[in-house]
């Protein structure tokens, strides 16, 4: 893997839209998103006003537009800005977690209503009607119900970002994320692609599990989102 490869990533939504998912980005040469009932994910192809307008252009009420960025990003006025951040780029293959008392299941859509509790309950990230529609899910059930899940979300060339990684509070300490992100990784590995995750740089503990599982900081981005005023 060659540094140009890996330079995809230091603008993953763009990168994504403009290769991978290029069948699902919408917008123009300046401004490009996913769908918003996937993910608030966009990005521009600079930080110009007419970039920023043409992004504008693509929202509409109270619509977020979530970037990652290399370096911050200046809102101009005519937006509000709802959230600012830095995030943790990890890349790296996660070492393989068995389970001894739960089964790994594919899920889909009849899974949604559950997905959409469970992210609800422990909020992952941004998770909307057809994020799993971006990639495989895999989770674990207990009593019938969904107590933990991991995912597919961005695809920048032959990177896989790895998302959703969520427990029930209940259900905490069995290595459910553990053996849930080692199985997503080995069905990216096993289609010659590579996988990689975001974590908000202040979520310490995710970090220091995702590096005894064998992954590597990367790089650190910025995650700004933001809404059109008025």
């Amino acid at each position: 893997m060659s540094d140009s490869d890996e330079a995809l990533l230091d603008r993953p939504i763009w990168s994504a839209l403009t290769t991978s998912h290029k069948h699902l980005a919408e917008g123009g040469p300046r401004a490009l998103r996913y769908p918003v009932d996937m993910t608030p994910f966009a990005d521009m192809a600079d930080m110009s006003a007419a970039s920023f307008a043409a992004l504008g252009d693509l929202m509409s009420g109270s619509q977020v537009a979530a970037l990652f960025t290399p370096e911050p990003v200046d809102v101009p006025s005519g937006f509000q800005v709802v959230l600012a951040e830095t995030g943790e780029q990890m890349i790296g293959s996660p070492a393989d977690s068995p389970l001894r008392d739960a089964e790994i299941v594919r899920l889909g859509q009849p899974d949604v209503p559950a997905m959409m509790a469970l992210t609800a309950l422990t909020k992952p990230g941004p998770f909307a009607l057809r994020t799993h529609e971006l990639g495989t899910f895999l989770g674990i059930r207990a009593g019938g119900e969904l107590v933990a899940m991991t995912g597919e979300r961005m695809k920048p060339g032959k990177f896989v970002e790895m998302t959703a990684v969520c427990v029930h509070p209940d259900y905490r300490g069995r290595g459910y994320a553990q053996a849930l992100l080692a199985a997503v990784a080995r069905q990216i590995e096993a289609r010659g692609e590579i996988p990689f995750l975001h974590v908000f740089s202040n979520n310490t503990s995710a970090i220091a599990l995702y590096q005894r599982q064998g992954m590597r900081i990367r790089r650190r981005l910025h995650v700004t989102a933001f809404m059109k005023q008025g």
